[in-house]
């Protein structure tokens, strides 16, 4: 791969680290979270209350990936990508100095709020559209991109619960309630000014692109793209797209945030044991997606998507084995989890964006994504926990095998009735 190649899909997945950093450290963090901003009568009250302000800024991302990426699929991708990844870390360094609700009271909920819609938006379009752009700086080999924007958004992942980790292990519990938990805050928002620097140099890649590898019929439609048109043709795949994510993410988020809050709040088990192993976890997706972006060209997407999606509906029921203290029986649910993360996650993104066109990308991928994600993905934590807390620990299980069943059959009914741009 040529030099430029590697240092575009370079300035575009350390974004992609980024975001996920400054997502799963909220998710992963809520409890100390929730004290600080959210106080109420118990750990797991504050704690379900940080989780619904996690939720909140999913439920912004559909208007995110709506808003900006029409305007990306308008006007081009670099700006709107530059735009996104400075909004997200700057309200990360937002919540990390932010006074807690002892200090100026409810303008510090109100205020992690409204950064965590901001995120919401500009994470919106951060995922979907930074992986249209790589597939289209790098078009012929969509699995290689695949695993290499898996490989930094798992290093995002991992370096959230390492932080924690060592945080915790350097100043204790204690510390660590107090203010600890501020510091990867502030650290993400300032490697938000190094990606900054990085992306500067991007091209622009709208139109041109599409009209060398001829994805529409008409040339006209490709300087002045009809999107919304487009996009309700294609209504069938963005309804595709919707639970491709929706049920990845519901599975994901089960296991980097909702046990891991789950273990650290309902079971009260020991915090530095906990990041101990989310840890482990990040290592192994991470070290994984840099293996599979070498194999991932070699074999079909389309079967390794349907294959992977079909191992999480039996995996998932495997949670209900943890319903209680102890972290060897946390350790290995997670494992099985990561093993099934690897598999699904590596191409999720990559399989969305194969089923739409150059030049509706931006919007149709940005609109289902963000639904998935608003609706399944940032609600699992919550309603995990929830659930166990009311005793009905295995609805879960049955509520993300369910999704995971509906994204392969949606895919194959897209596949058939409008077939797919990347990676035929």
């Amino acid at each position: 791969m040529p030099k430029h190649e590697r240092r575009h899909l370079l300035a575009l997945s350390w974004g992609h680290a980024l975001e996920w950093f400054d997502w799963a450290m909220f998710g992963l963090l809520s409890v100390y979270i929730g004290a600080a901003f959210f106080p109420a009568d118990s750990v797991l009250a504050s704690t379900l209350n940080a989780l619904a302000v996690f939720a909140v800024g999913f439920i912004a991302r559909p208007i995110g990936g709506v808003v900006f990426g029409f305007m990306a699929d308008r006007i081009g991708r670099k700006r709107i990508m530059i735009g996104a990844i400075a909004a997200v870390a700057g309200a990360s360094l937002v919540i990390g100095v932010l006074p807690d609700f002892e200090t100026i009271g409810y303008l510090a909920p109100i205020t992690v709020v409204v950064m965590r819609l901001l995120q919401g938006l500009s994470a919106g379009i951060e995922a979907p559209l930074g992986t249209a752009y790589a597939l289209e700086l790098v078009r012929e080999r969509p699995g290689y991109v695949a695993g290499y924007f898996a490989f930094f958004n798992n290093f995002g992942n991992l370096l959230a619960p390492l932080s924690a980790f060592f945080i915790t292990l350097a100043l204790g519990p204690e510390l660590m309630g107090e203010w600890g938990w501020r510091v990867p805050f502030i650290i993400g928002g300032l490697l938000g000014l190094v990606v900054l620097y990085l992306r500067r140099t991007l091209p622009e890649t709208l139109h041109t692109t599409a009209i060398k590898a001829g994805e529409a019929a008409d040339p006209i439609e490709q300087a002045n793209p009809a999107v919304w048109s487009t996009v309700r043709k294609h209504w069938l795949s963005v309804v595709a797209i919707v639970f491709i994510v929706g049920a990845m993410q519901s599975f994901m988020y089960a296991f980097l945030s909702g046990l891991p809050n789950l273990a650290n709040g309902a079971f009260e088990e020991d915090p530095t044991g906990v990041f101990a192993v989310t840890t482990g976890l990040g290592i192994f997706l991470t070290l994984g997606a840099l293996v599979l972006a070498k194999t991932l060209d070699k074999i079909k997407l389309s079967r390794w998507f349907i294959g992977a999606r079909l191992l999480t509906i039996p995996a998932i029921f495997l949670i209900l084995l943890y319903s209680g203290p102890g972290l060897g029986t946390f350790g290995l649910v997670m494992a099985v989890g990561g093993v099934l993360i690897l598999l699904n996650g590596t191409v999720f993104v990559v399989v969305a964006n194969s089923m739409l066109p150059q030049h509706v990308r931006g919007t149709g991928v940005g609109l289902g994504y963000g639904i998935g994600v608003a609706l399944f993905g940032g609600t699992a934590s919550y309603i995990l926990v929830w659930l166990q807390s009311q005793g009905a620990y295995w609805l879960f299980p049955t509520y993300v095998a369910l999704l995971c069943a509906l994204s392969v059959v949606f895919y194959i009914l897209a596949k058939r009735k409008h077939g797919v741009y990347v990676g035929r």
